[in-house]
């Protein structure tokens, strides 16, 4: 109790010169002392009030929830008061008559029964200044105790003061308390403590440390002076059984009342909890995920791969209904919180990608992208993605491409899209991604970002929500947050009809796969470099599913791909949650067109397909160019080109380069450059000789439109002319 003695000393010691007993306004209330109260073991329960969680708080100290007097066994209450304080309904606090015997008993040298009535033990345990500790009380802690005593006695009922009693005091090592004891040494609720039992709890108090003859032996007593004798008939042996399933700390195994269901949240939610915590947490789809879980990794144990994570949120509200942070027994690092630890994306985060195209009306779900080798000059060198097959398919329109998970579109589409767009985009939607669009340049399209399930997931709620985005809830007391429109409705109904369509991917995982369900869902997976993470992210018309699959430790799977690790687990789960309703296909908004579409020479089948107002087409002719908007292919946005004094200078051209354009002009520092004559028509390759500065290059139609513009930077001081002597180079720009 966090009460102190010192203005109580002070109290005291006035009444005692002044004979005015004024300690009753400083005592505190029954219900001060019950709110203080703080159990050693946070719990959590689930949104339908059911246990699942419990966490311990204090290491020095066994404290469970407060019990209330009418829930305690009457058996220990009659033992108590026939134990410690027989007068304690007719006292006032202190019992004089036995005050007068103890002090008889000491000047003859008799042993007697304690005088300290279960009120003036209260005040002890009320106050930590009044505990007796290892040598006996002052004086003046006797008198302020016997003050406290009165005190509390004039303002608190006596069943409020046995309750409190009973629910402060300590037993044995670090129980404190009725329910604590219950619970530990006798695996049942304080209500159900039998007679012999209430005897042995109370035998703890006077001595919690004794050896099991010595509390058997008072425990006897206890019984004998209840009239209850026959109870003695093995009770020594029933006393070593119960004492004996403590350690020295009063731990016993098993002992915890929760399931330990949800351990990684509840580590997160109770840490800093002062009272008990109503989670949004369904028991049974937490059991159920868990479950799911651990069957399929135990299936790949021969995969090398161990851990796993998996999120269940309600489309609607943002609830977390399901909170799997690892695989428990099956995991090396089981305390690691797959949920929230950051790992790299791999194709999952496409959608988003597609979706910000669709919506800038750059592209649309019917647009040929050319799924072929490509080489992106970069500041660190050249960057040639590739497909998960090593293989390429050609032209290809987008809803093959994302349906699918081909990676060459996806790049050839940010180059569209720019790094920095789609970054920002990417932070919109919650990801807190730690580095600037420029830092992960192109292969951003592929997921080299880091996240973690808990927000990969619910950006994909977001797209469930028609690009609705809000945070999501743990707990029943928080607010639930506010939409914001972080994509575009239309767009987003467009990426999710295809990532709903098995014809779409069948081109990468077949008609049928672990992705396919019996209800309407949209999904994708996703793996990210040597196999470390394999994700699988999907949702129907209520939920939406995140599953991460590797190894805590980064260590690579074996022949693991996003079908077969995660979305099994994903299908399970998704299945499980519309076992008993189905999932509606979303209507299509109003701004949505249908118009039926072919491809030239067939190359893709006739079919449906919805566009943005001002986008449809209903013949897609194979162009002869990349679906790509012009763009400074080399040198990038921001390059440090450094110049090399040991290299001649004609050696160290820099090539400006472009794509998506066949004819334009460059123009350097506001001069424009003259290319050398018999250049080939949609050439746009121009040689440059570097000069130190800081300089901004603008690529223009032919008409002198700006198509792209960038800066970058050259440094270096000197170059070594051919007679061997350093010249410094002066800053001007070459013509």
């Amino acid at each position: 109790m966090n009460f102190s003695l010192r203005r109580h000393i002070v109290i005291v010691s006035a009444a005692l010169l002044l004979g005015a007993p004024g300690v009753a306004l400083a005592v505190p209330g029954f219900a001060e002392v019950q709110q203080s109260f703080r159990s050693s073991d946070a719990s959590m329960f689930d949104r339908h009030g059911e246990l699942i969680q419990q966490l311990r708080l204090n290491p020095n100290e066994r404290r469970l929830s407060w019990i209330a007097l009418e829930d305690i066994s009457p058996a220990l209450r009659n033992a108590l008061i026939a134990s410690e304080d027989r007068r304690f309904y007719q006292h006032s606090g202190v019992d004089w008559n036995a005050v007068a015997a103890s002090a008889w008993g000491n000047l003859w040298n008799t042993k007697t029964r304690g005088a300290s009535t279960i009120t003036m033990q209260l005040a002890g345990l009320i106050y930590d200044d009044l505990r007796r500790k290892s040598s006996a009380r002052s004086m003046t802690q006797k008198v302020s105790q016997v003050f406290i005593a009165q005190s509390l006695e004039r303002n608190w009922r006596k069943d409020q003061i046995l309750e409190a009693y009973l629910n402060l005091v300590s037993f044995r090592g670090e129980l404190v308390g009725v329910h604590a004891l219950s619970r530990v040494l006798f695996g049942k609720h304080p209500s159900g403590l039998n007679q012999s039992e209430a005897a042995i709890a109370v035998a703890l108090i006077r001595a919690p440390n004794a050896k099991p003859t010595k509390v058997s032996e008072r425990a006897c007593v206890i019984l004998k002076e209840q009239q209850a004798p026959q109870e003695c008939n093995g009770l020594q042996g029933r006393t070593e059984l119960v004492l004996a399933r403590a350690t020295a700390k009063g731990e016993v195994s098993g002992a915890a009342t929760a399931p330990q269901l949800a351990p990684h949240l509840g580590r997160k939610l109770l840490k800093d909890a002062g009272k008990p915590v109503y989670s949004t947490i369904d028991a049974a789809t937490q059991r159920f995920a868990s479950d799911a879980l651990r069957r399929q990794l135990s299936a790949l144990v021969e995969r090398n791969i161990e851990d796993g994570a998996v999120v269940v949120i309600d489309n609607a509200s943002g609830d977390v209904l399901a909170w799997v942070g690892s695989s428990g027994s099956l995991s090396g690092a089981a305390q690691v919180d797959g949920v929230q630890a950051l790992r790299q994306a791999g194709s999952t985060l496409k959608p988003f990608l597609y979706e910000l195209a669709i919506e800038k009306k750059w592209l649309t779900a019917a647009s040929l992208l050319d799924d072929s080798p490509v080489n992106l000059a970069t500041s660190s060198g050249l960057y040639i993605p590739q497909n998960y097959d090593k293989q390429f398919k050609g032209l290809v329109s987008m809803r093959t491409a994302l349906g699918s998970s081909l990676n060459i579109p996806a790049v050839r589409t940010l180059v569209t899209v720019t790094p920095e767009r789609f970054f920002r985009r990417l932070q919109s939607l919650g990801f807190n991604l730690r580095e600037s669009g420029d830092y992960y340049g192109y292969s951003l399209a592929l997921g080299s970002a880091d996240v973690s399930l808990l927000s990969l997931t619910n950006a994909y709620r977001a797209l469930a929500n028609q690009g609705r985005y809000s945070s999501v809830r743990t707990t029943a007391s928080d607010p639930r947050a506010a939409y914001q429109q972080a994509m575009d409705g239309s767009a987003s109904f467009i990426v999710g009809d295809i990532l709903s369509d098995r014809s779409a991917r069948a081109r990468t995982f077949g008609l049928e796969s672990a992705l396919s369900t019996r209800i309407w869902t949209a999904v994708k997976t996703g793996t990210s470099k040597d196999m470390r993470d394999n994700w699988c992210v999907g949702y129907s018309s209520r939920y939406t599913v995140g599953v991460w699959v590797g190894n805590a430790s980064g260590a690579p799977m074996w022949d693991v791909s996003g079908v077969t690790g995660a979305a099994p687990v994903w299908q399970e789960v998704m299945q499980y949650l519309h076992r008993q309703s189905g999932s509606q296909e979303p209507s299509r908004p109003a701004s949505v067109i249908a118009q039926p579409v072919q491809f030239e020479n067939q190359l893709e089948a006739v079919r449906t397909e919805y566009f943005l107002p001002g986008t449809q087409q209903s013949l897609l002719r194979v162009a002869k160019s990349n679906d790509i908007a012009p763009t400074i292919s080399y040198p990038t946005p921001g390059m440090l080109v450094a110049i090399d004094p040991d290299i001649p200078p004609a050696h160290q051209r820099l090539r400006f380069s472009a794509q998506g354009v066949k004819q334009g002009n460059w123009v350097l520092d506001g001069k424009p450059l003259v290319r050398a004559a018999g250049k080939k028509t949609g050439d746009l390759g121009y040689d440059w000789m570097p000069w130190p500065g800081k300089h901004k290059l603008i690529l223009q139609d032919v008409n002198g439109a700006v198509l792209d513009q960038l800066q970058f930077e050259v440094r270096g001081a000197l170059v070594r002319p051919p007679e061997g002597k350093a010249v410094k180079v002066k800053g001007t720009v070459a013509k």
